[in-house]
């Protein structure tokens, strides 16, 4: 016996499930919510976000890039995203003086002030927007060049 549900039904059933998106557009998602699309890394799976903005990033697997610093992003990055602000972040840490700190939220309030805004717990830094202009590369976890491991003292031994 087939069930017929009218269709005012169907937004009342789908309205909680939220919404995947490609990677090719979370970027563009960033920029049309105020944010540079920079915040990201290209490496972006996809994404979903629901209705009320909590956004969740899915990435290949754990990486790391540089902004100012060195920045890793684990596998799934969390966040509420409302215009011009990425709050309660989870999934994102920046090392500041060889130590690594969660990134908590991310805020551009004045974007004609060229400047934005990192919550690392300890301390709030301002940052130039031109850092997140263009999304960066991001490499595996355990990936370090060579030019690094020698400026870390991981120089060829004999």
């Amino acid at each position: 016996m087939a069930v017929f549900l009218p269709l005012f039904f169907f937004p009342l059933i789908f309205h909680h499930l939220p919404i995947s998106f490609s990677s090719s557009s979370v970027h563009e998602l960033l920029k049309a919510k105020g944010l540079p699309a920079g915040l990201l890394p290209k490496e972006v799976k996809s994404y979903s976000l629901d209705e009320n903005g909590h956004l969740q990033v899915f990435l290949d697997g754990p990486c790391l890039t540089k902004f100012e610093n060195r920045v890793y992003f684990e596998s799934v990055v969390r966040a509420n995203l409302s215009y011009g602000e990425l709050m309660g972040v989870v999934g994102l840490s920046q090392e500041e003086l060889f130590i690594w700190l969660p990134v908590r939220d991310i805020m551009v309030s004045d974007p004609s002030s060229g400047l934005i805004l990192f919550d690392i717990g300890v301390v709030h830094k301002q940052l130039s927007l031109s850092l997140f202009e263009v999304p960066p590369s991001c490499k595996p976890q355990g990936f370090m060049s060579y030019r690094e491991r020698k400026d870390h003292g991981f120089g060829a031994q004999r």
